[in-house]
């Protein structure tokens, strides 16, 4: 891959030092996974905070639905902005310039709250998604040679840690919410990229090595495959019920159930715990299990979890949905991009190129539809998409699975 050798290589390596010291590229790749967990924290901070911006005592969804559509703008631009960056400056400069811009946008959004005019915060959320976005790309750039040995298990250890920043986040502002002020709440935040900052200052990371886009008649030949085109939109249809019910779980249930927003913010809490040990009990089955089966399991509790969320009226209830919901999104990403590694090899998650690049990013639009739909038939459209949307990921997994056998009995 390119990456540099250690600055001080030793003529006769020590004995001493050997098992103590770790390869450059190791040290670097454990740094990477502190990059996930705070590219987590960023991306579930809008379902976060709404309760504390007050959006559960109104009806302005399709205000709320803008906020995820400034998020997605973020990404977008740093989906361009990343490559250009760490093609003219190195990973520690970008990997410095998310973390400032992490930084600023909290302390920014705690100079905006509410009763200013919510287009003030929508810039806010536009440098939210660009930090995570530059983030990200860094980070993968990181531990692309790990993902090219193993994919599935580089992909569920850094959802992993993603799922610890986004747990972190529900429970820091849960934990705050009726100590501090919000404005109080995002300057505590705002000092954990400040901290991660410095700490990259002071690291030494692996130059990133340019990779070839695949060329054009490359991608077209692909966009006529029937398995690339599947692929895509099952991308876009599990990373939009990822993120609709991650945003707007927390209005949802304060107005359909009644809980206070302190309670939903730890059921939200409990969302992404459910992800996050769904990740390890992956781990733990990928190699055990039939990974078709595990599929087909994962979606199944998906959509059992949607419908116990829809008719419950009760926190037990509300707990359990959101049970089968984790355990069932937990499992389907990584066995996805295992797959495309194997079709695909360009493929690249966090880099957005070629056709997944509809699948990676309009996945996060789903939450902005979502505003329209609540705003037109009330917040119990909320979890009418992520149903729906598990539907079709079902019927694509079981698509997939009859092309991949057709295929490969060709």
């Amino acid at each position: 891959m390119g990456y540099n050798t250690p600055v001080v290589p030793s003529p006769r390596p020590s004995r001493e030092s050997t098992p103590t010291e770790p390869p450059f590229e190791a040290a670097a790749a454990r740094r990477a996974l502190s990059v996930f967990f705070l590219s987590g924290m960023l991306m579930a901070f809008p379902g976060a905070i709404l309760p504390a911006w007050g959006y559960h005592l109104s009806s302005n969804y399709d205000r709320v639905g803008h906020y995820f559509l400034a998020i997605c703008l973020g990404i977008l631009i740093s989906v361009k902005a990343a490559p250009w960056l760490l093609a003219r400056k190195n990973i520690r400069f970008v990997l410095i310039l998310g973390c400032a811009l992490a930084s600023a946008s909290f302390v920014y959004l705690a100079l905006v709250l509410p009763p200013a005019s919510s287009w003030w915060r929508f810039g806010g959320m536009i440098l939210v998604g660009l930090s995570s976005g530059l983030l990200t790309s860094a980070a993968f750039h990181i531990v692309a040679p790990a993902y090219h040995h193993d994919p599935a298990a580089t992909v569920n250890l850094a959802g992993a840690m993603f799922g610890l920043g986004c747990l972190v986040m529900a429970l820091l502002v849960a934990g705050a919410y009726y100590v501090y002020t919000v404005a109080s709440i995002l300057i505590l935040t705002a000092l954990i990229p400040g901290f991660l900052t410095g700490i990259y200052a002071r690291s030494r990371f692996p130059a990133a090595a340019p990779e070839p886009e695949p060329s054009w008649h490359k991608l077209w030949d692909d966009s006529r495959s029937l398995g690339a085109v599947l692929f895509t939109l099952l991308l876009f249809f599990q990373f939009g019920n990822e993120w609709s019910l991650a945003g707007w779980l927390t209005l949802f249930l304060i107005q359909r159930i009644g809980v206070s927003p302190e309670t939903s913010l730890k059921l939200l809490a409990f969302y992404w715990l459910a992800l996050l040990v769904g990740r390890f009990a992956a781990q733990w089955l990928l190699p055990r299990v039939s990974h078709g089966r595990l599929l087909i399991g994962s979606a199944t509790a998906a959509m059992v979890g949607c419908l116990i969320l829809i008719s419950t009226n009760n926190r037990f209830g509300a707990g359990a949905g959101i049970l089968f919901v984790g355990w069932g999104f937990s499992v389907i990403y990584p066995l996805v991009v295992e797959k495309i590694g194997h079709r695909f090899p360009y493929y690249r998650p966090g880099f957005f190129n070629g056709i997944f690049s509809f699948g990676m990013t309009a996945g996060f639009l789903a939450p902005w539809t979502l505003g329209f739909l609540a705003d037109a038939w009330g917040i119990q459209a909320v979890m009418a998409l992520p149903m729906a949307g598990t539907v079709m990921v079902f019927l694509l997994l079981v698509l997939l699975w009859l092309e991949t056998r057709l295929t490969s009995a060709q």
